[in-house]
């Protein structure tokens, strides 16, 4: 086998193939056989029909591109390792030559990986933003635990804004009855309430037996637009004023809240994971800045084709999530208008193809690869996300090539993340005052 490689525009290489006439003739004679098994042609049974009926039968021009269909994949794998090309897309054949007797002559082109050229990508000094955890971190993090414990003791008064009430409620709009608007002993937090604007406020003041009607107005943008903009009446009868009771912060409530015996191994506790999310934080800040001046000084031509293709796929996802949330397409079409999302969507589509291709070269230019054990840490993390076991989620994974490519990248994206961590030198600096 003979190859050409002549270099386009654009990435694009064509590939002048020549297969040698002997080698083509004995896949020829391999499709007839083939082929044989697989059509029935009267007088002959299954498989015996020599070659000379088949090509009366099914036409030479049939065979032959039987003959490239089982050929080319290897003929082109081939071609690709011996010129050391980094495609990015399967070769498309352009034409084909094919005569029994003489050499087979293809013609295919193929895109090939952009070449990325670095100004730098190592002892660089960046200064980044430094992420603080907030003063009444702490507080608000043994807040959010009490508010966990909290219980709610009846009481016999007037209703406060820090309370909870059970009610009986009926809605109404210009006399008509609020379909689902209506409720029997309904609980509602009045300080943390999700309700209409201006319904929780007027609950506030009032005791257990008391019968009244409130007035409230449905927001313009209420989901359900025949009450857009609406007023409305409810009739309100309160049940149960029930006072909340947060639990003291002791020894007691250290011990139902996990492992801890005191309430001073809770804080440091608290503590570990309040500095565990705030490395996280600077960490993501670091990459993103490093990132960020590492294409500043990176060098590389991404054709029109890699963006629109990855601007498809984007498109499709961003299509199946906006099908999930219930909005209908076309309304997203008719607010933010196809220019726009089109020019979002190739903006996105450059910055991930540029991305990829920088950690794909560093990788490539640091021997940083994936191994095995990177697989199973990330198999562990999902079996833990999922609540299940390891053994299952790699039955699924290995049914999924894309998951596992999926897999691969992220593992590779992190371990070339942390090798631009270890090996740049990041000065944090004091976050601007807004």
């Amino acid at each position: 086998m003979k190859t050409t490689v002549e270099k386009l525009d654009n990435n694009i290489v064509k590939l002048d193939i020549e297969i040698d006439a002997e080698t083509a003739e004995k896949e020829y004679n391999k499709a007839c056989k083939r082929l044989a098994q697989r059509v029935n042609i009267p007088g002959f049974r299954r498989g015996k029909a020599p070659r000379a009926i088949l090509e009366k039968n099914l036409g030479a021009e049939t065979i032959k591109r039987d003959v490239l269909e089982y050929m080319l994949p290897n003929v082109f794998s081939q071609a690709i390792i011996d010129n050391n090309l980094n495609i990015i897309t399967e070769p498309a054949v352009e034409s084909f030559n094919f005569e029994l007797g003489s050499p087979v002559k293809v013609v295919a082109k193929v895109e090939l990986k952009p070449e990325v050229k670095f100004e730098q990508y190592k002892d660089l000094e960046v200064e980044v933003e430094e992420f603080k955890t907030a003063e009444d971190a702490m507080e608000r993090e043994i807040n959010e635990l009490t508010q966990k414990f909290t219980t709610f003791q009846t009481v016999d008064r007037k209703s406060t804004d820090k309370d909870v009430v059970t009610m009986d409620f009926e809605g109404s709009v210009d006399g008509e009855l609020i379909q689902g608007g209506s409720a029997k002993n309904y609980m509602l937090d009045l300080e943390h309430s999700n309700f209409i604007p201006g319904f929780a406020e007027q609950l506030v003041g009032h005791a257990a037996g008391e019968e009244f009607t409130i007035d409230v107005t449905f927001p313009e943008n209420y989901h359900d637009e025949k009450l857009n903009g609406k007023p409305a009446q409810f009739k309100i009868k309160i049940n149960e004023v029930k006072e909340k009771v947060k639990p003291e912060l002791n020894d007691e409530l250290a011990q139902k809240v996990g492992n801890f015996k005191t309430v001073d191994e809770l804080k440091a506790d608290i503590q570990k994971y309040l500095d565990g999310s705030a490395k996280i934080e600077n960490d993501k800040r670091s990459a993103n800045k490093l990132f960020e001046t590492i294409l500043s000084k990176m060098t590389v031509d991404v054709q029109p084709t890699m963006i629109e293709r990855e601007k498809q796929a984007l498109l499709s996802d961003f299509k199946q999530k906006v099908a999930q949330s219930g909005v209908n397409w076309d309304d997203v079409m008719k607010q933010d208008g196809p220019e726009k999302i089109d020019e979002e969507l190739a903006k996105e589509a450059l910055n991930r193809i540029k991305n990829s291709l920088m950690m794909s070269e560093i990788a490539k230019l640091e021997n940083i690869q994936v191994t095995a054990q990177d697989l199973e840490q990330k198999i562990a993390e999902l079996a833990m996300m999922y609540q299940t076991d390891k053994d299952t989620i790699f039955k699924e994974v290995s049914k999924n090539t894309a998951m596992i490519q999926s897999l691969s990248q992220q593992a590779l994206s992190q371990k070339v993340t942390k090798f631009l961590l270890d090996n740049n030198k990041i000065k944090f600096v004091a976050a601007a005052k807004k």
